[in-house]
């Protein structure tokens, strides 16, 4: 029985670290859906694929580093900071493919697949990228 207990000893950082994790994936999520021009959920709720691609793809590609930084950081605070810099890794690949495909901000509104599928893609490749570089 005392085995079950001791396995309970990390609840509250698992919490903690729960709940910072949760709390930064709203912020991006939030940050995100402001700083494009289409309006993401209102469009899935319709049924638009090129939104979902892209929105999941950006969500998973902020997620995947920011388990990273769970996984590795030394503390709380060092795992938000880094939480961050995935935020912000993020938001910048939005930018990139913004910069090279400029028509996407029109596309994926307009339900194009191939644009939503590229910008998802590219956002989680960027995050598992970004994850690797994350040597603490």
């Amino acid at each position: 029985m005392r085995e079950v207990f001791d396995s309970f000893a990390g609840f509250d950082a698992f919490l903690a670290y729960l709940g910072v994790s949760l709390v930064l994936l709203g912020l991006f999520t939030a940050i995100y859906i402001r700083i494009t021009p289409y309006h993401e959920i209102a469009l899935i709720r319709e049924g638009n694929m090129a939104a979902s691609f892209s929105l999941s793809g950006s969500m998973l590609g902020f997620i995947v580093p920011l388990a990273a930084a769970v996984e590795h950081s030394v503390s709380l605070v060092d795992m938000a900071i880094w939480g961050v810099v995935a935020m912000l890794v993020q938001l910048g690949a939005f930018v990139a493919v913004k910069l090279m495909i400029p028509s996407i901000t029109h596309d994926i509104p307009a339900g194009k697949g191939a644009q939503g599928f590229f910008l998802g893609t590219l956002s989680l490749g960027v995050g598992l990228l970004s994850a690797a570089c994350m040597s603490f």
